[in-house]
């Protein structure tokens, strides 16, 4: 055989081996890949977490069709969370649960934000420690009709002062967040019209339901002003001090005449 011959058939030999060995190890580098990429699925386990199916106002009641079970990371998991493994009754247990704060479709559903269905509608919707007083409004003096349940508002008084011919204006309350409009507690369903009601029930704490009490006899008129949604956060205990109950905390009987209360029989002027 021909030199020549012999060379092309050993280059021929050599690159078939070259050529096999290579697909050996991309062979083997794939397989390195796909277990690796199945030990990193099998590194995240997940737990059954109980969700909203669709968006669901204040006041809305829970059902098998508004909440179901969805995988959810185990490490995503947080204090709050209803889990199947928990829970296993939760979808039972929940039926007619009235929602306390908004839930959004996908959201998980926490144990915070829905009320034991037995609670009475309104009272479910209170925080501990929170009380609801109703206050008269009208067009004029709610906004125009645009205050829904969950907004927040300033409780501003309007009275005569000394000179009749003057009129003085104080907020009384700051901040505090509308539970109902009339019979109403939640938005409509387009989450766009007003409510045009004659009562605003109101959220407030002892106290500020004894300021709102004394504001009610002494205001000519009482008018609600709207506040901004990044107002939320604001503190919203704050009210009038001087129309709270003396410093024991007993009740006290405040005679109010002519804008000014009564002490002693003598009018001493709101400060």
């Amino acid at each position: 055989m021909k030199p020549a011959r012999i060379m092309i058939l050993a280059v021929a030999v050599v690159a078939a081996g070259l050529a096999g060995l290579l697909a050996m190890r991309l062979a083997g580098g794939h397989n390195v890949v796909q277990r690796q990429v199945e030990a990193v699925i099998q590194k995240e386990p997940s737990v059954n977490v109980l969700v909203a199916d669709a968006n669901l106002p204040v006041g809305a009641r829970l059902n098998d069709k508004s909440i179901h079970w969805m995988a959810w990371p185990q490490s995503g998991v947080v204090k709050g969370f209803i889990t199947q493994a928990e829970r296993p009754d939760a979808l039972k247990d929940l039926n007619g649960a009235i929602v306390r704060l908004p839930i959004f479709e996908g959201e998980p559903i926490r144990e915070e934000k829905v009320a034991d269905a037995n609670s009475r509608t309104l009272s479910s919707l209170l925080p501990t420690g929170k009380r609801a007083v109703a206050t008269e409004i009208s067009v004029a003096t709610g906004a125009g009709g645009f205050i829904l349940p969950n907004d927040r508002v300033d409780v501003i008084m309007v009275r005569k002062g000394t000179d009749a011919q003057k009129f003085q204006t104080e907020t009384v309350l700051s901040n505090v967040r509308v539970l109902a409009i009339d019979q109403q507690i939640q938005e409509k369903d387009d989450g766009t019209k007003a409510v045009v009601g004659t009562t605003a029930t109101l959220e407030l704490t002892p106290d500020q339901t004894k300021v709102l009490a004394v504001a009610q006899q002494m205001a000519d008129r009482l008018s609600l002003a709207l506040r901004s949604v990044a107002d939320a956060q604001e503190p919203d205990t704050g009210a009038a001090d001087y129309l709270l109950t003396g410093d024991s905390g007993a009740s006290v009987v405040q005679v109010i005449k002519s804008g000014a209360i009564v002490t002693n029989g003598t009018a001493v002027k709101a400060q």
